[in-house]
């Protein structure tokens, strides 16, 4: 005593569609949205700070100091020593505005001039350090 659902025999193929796993996933879906609609509609106040149009007055001083493959210090051009260096810096850091100190190491430079510049600018209150011409190094 078999159960037939709408087909003819039983070598006729069932011609119903199954409903269950569409409702399923319908529902699924359904929960997916409820819950992330309020996610997008949720709004972050920031307070940003107001563009100024002002123009730059002029441009900022730059310092070009190089460091050579063999530990030669270049000043904007003049060959000075590591220990000479805290001089320099303290002199350039009490001017208002600071300059930019742009920073060029040789490839093949040491690391521990590099890092003993690099400490020298920090601890006499340099503010503005960037390193150039990185594009030798890739």
């Amino acid at each position: 005593m078999s159960m037939s659902i709408g087909g003819g025999g039983e070598d006729e193929p069932m011609m119903e569609m199954n409903m269950t796993p569409l409702i399923d996933v319908l529902l699924v879906l359904l929960v997916m949205f409820i819950i992330t609609i309020p996610v997008m509609t949720h709004a972050v106040k920031l307070d940003m700070p107001r563009p100024t149009n002002a123009a730059k007055l002029s441009d900022p001083v730059v310092i070009n100091l190089e460091i050579d493959f063999d530990g030669t210090v270049l000043w904007n051009g003049s060959a000075v020593t590591v220990e000479a260096l805290d001089g320099y810096f303290r002199r350039e850091a009490a001017n208002d505005p600071q300059p930019e100190l742009h920073i060029r190491p040789n490839k093949r430079a040491s690391y521990d001039i590099v890092a003993r510049v690099l400490a020298a600018a920090q601890r006499n209150g340099l503010l503005k350090i960037g390193f150039v011409g990185n594009e030798q190094f890739m």
